[in-house]
């Protein structure tokens, strides 16, 4: 411990105090964000608005990062464990930040400037991380391609939910977009000279419902038809379907696929048709929090009056692409509440609270909460090593 700070505990109230005075700009920040809600990859303004906030604070930041446009990386600290800090800031369509990624942002930028501070004196290493296009897009599954969590001792984040929950309960997630070829024909004069696409389309999806009934309970598959026949007297030449393939593990993933490629192709082949798929490049693994540093943060966030619960009690389910971190670095993800417990993320609801008072209060315990975390990994002997061994374990 640097001679600055008597103990980890002195270091922590110096960097809630920083976060404190950084208040107003953190919620300027946030508010900013959410008022022009931007989709993956188009976060410019956003993107914008956080480098230009960190550099104005002397951090060393690389925009478009990873050549990446809407990415970012600062750095602080030149020795000692390097500890990633995430920011989200991507919206959804129609709905805006009803996910609440501008907390998430806010948080990060402000757990980042206020220890960014405190990493010489604790000799630690700090990456603020700006993540793109976690709505679908895979920002983090690009990043970790081109080498952004190189180098990386643990990685943080919090998400906005409507409870105060250690973890969410991840799915692991695939796309698939899948395309029929069949051959027109008069469907009154000569139908049996066409073969129809739109029925291998629908045998396929009726497949896919009676698979349904004897997959294990958390795992999800759920689909739509995105191209259809223009006129009903002509057997249908094309049609389309996308369908999204959950798991609770990577692993389950992989094994449920199999039987869902098994489904569209047999509905194919009873039709006579062609079928193209297209697995998604950017699938999501499932999260794998380590206890270890979820420990701290926990202890962390009690310190501000609030008590994480066990997901077994309230569980949030979801995907992410920060479940593909997980599996590179020791990870977590809690979720902070910031509205009501009746109020869902991706909704409405839940993008007005996520620019009001609570989600405000998100922004700032969130920093702190993370914050105090990172100074953990810098400062306990124990801590880290356990992570890295409890993630040696996940094979």
């Amino acid at each position: 411990m640097d001679s600055n700070f008597k103990n980890s505990a002195d270091a922590k109230t110096r960097v809630c105090e920083i976060i404190d005075d950084l208040e107003s700009e953190l919620l300027e920040i946030s508010h900013a964000i959410h008022d022009e809600p931007e989709l993956c990859y188009e976060e410019h303004r956003a993107h914008e608005i956080l480098t230009t906030a960190l550099i104005n604070h002397g951090l060393n930041t690389e925009q478009a990062a990873y050549g990446i446009d809407t990415a970012f990386e600062a750095k602080a600290g030149t020795t000692g464990p390097t500890i990633a800090v995430l920011c989200e800031y991507d919206a959804l369509p129609e709905i805006g930040h009803a996910c609440g990624h501008n907390v998430i942002a806010a948080a990060g930028i402000g757990a980042g400037l206020a220890l960014s501070e405190l990493a010489e004196p604790l000799k630690g290493q700090l990456r603020v991380l700006g993540t793109p296009a976690e709505e679908g897009g895979g920002g983090k599954v690009q990043m970790i391609r081109k080498g952004a969590f190189a180098g990386v001792d643990a990685a943080l984040m919090i998400h906005p939910a409507g409870s105060e929950v250690e973890r969410i309960t991840s799915l692991a997630i695939q796309q698939v977009k899948v395309s029929y070829k069949g051959k027109p024909a008069h469907a009154a004069a000569a139908p049996e000279k066409g073969l129809n696409a739109l029925d291998a389309a629908v045998l396929g999806y009726m497949n896919i419902a009676s698979l349904r009934q004897h997959i294990a309970p958390d795992e999800r598959i759920h689909g739509i038809f995105t191209e259809g026949p223009p006129k009903a007297n002509i057997v249908p030449q094309h049609a389309a379907a996308e369908w999204y393939v959950r798991s609770p593990t990577r692993a389950g993933l992989a094994d449920l696929k199999s039987r869902v490629m098994d489904c569209l192709e047999a509905g194919a082949k009873a039709a006579g048709c062609e079928m193209t798929i297209s697995w998604s490049d950017l699938p999501y693994d499932d999260v794998v929090d380590s206890r270890s540093l979820l420990n701290a943060y926990i202890e962390n966030a009690k310190k501000l009056g609030r008590d994480p619960r066990p997901e077994t009690e309230t569980a949030i389910v979801g995907s992410t692409d920060m479940g593909n971190v997980s599996y590179e670095v020791p990870a977590i993800h809690p979720m902070i509440k910031i509205a009501p417990e009746e109020v869902a993320i991706h909704t409405p609801d839940f993008a007005d609270y996520a620019r009001g008072s609570m989600g405000d209060k998100g922004v700032i315990d969130g920093a702190k909460a993370l914050a105090m975390t990172v100074i953990d990994c810098w400062t306990s002997a124990t801590l880290l090593p356990e992570a890295i061994t409890e993630f040696e374990e996940i094979g």
